[in-house]
């Protein structure tokens, strides 16, 4: 249930957003997990490590599922978020920051590259091209 003003604009924010808008949001989640996650396991608080590692995995699943295999980059992507899901684990069980912080700039690498994609297809849109 949606109590506050808050979530009330999220909600309304993740059901208005272009398809380009929701991936990069679901980047940012996935980040901004991952980095508390490191920062719990930095801490020794290994619940907020759990947390907010299994969190990013979930993030990373949605990113699969939001793959379209028409096309030939989708199975590249997929294999590539395979394995940071496999490091995910491996940093949460091991309660490593190696593995999870190379994931994290696998992420950060992504997500500017969609952003700079996304920002390409508007500027085209825009000149009628």
């Amino acid at each position: 249930m949606i109590n506050s003003p808050y979530q009330k604009y999220q909600q309304t924010q993740l059901q208005t957003a272009p398809p380009a808008q929701l991936l990069l949001m679901l980047y940012d989640g996935a980040i901004r997990f991952v980095r508390t996650g490191i920062s719990g396991i930095d801490e020794k608080n290994y619940e907020k490590t759990n947390t907010n590692l299994c969190k990013a995995q979930a993030v990373i699943h949605e990113l699969i599922a939001a793959l379209n295999f028409d096309y030939p980059i989708a199975k590249n992507l997929s294999q590539i978020y395979e394995y940071m899901l496999h490091q995910l684990i491996v940093a949460n069980l091991k309660k490593n920051t190696t593995p999870a912080n190379e994931v994290l700039s696998y992420l950060l690498e992504l997500r500017e590259a969609w952003d700079t994609a996304a920002k390409s297809i508007a500027g085209n849109l825009e000149s009628g091209q």
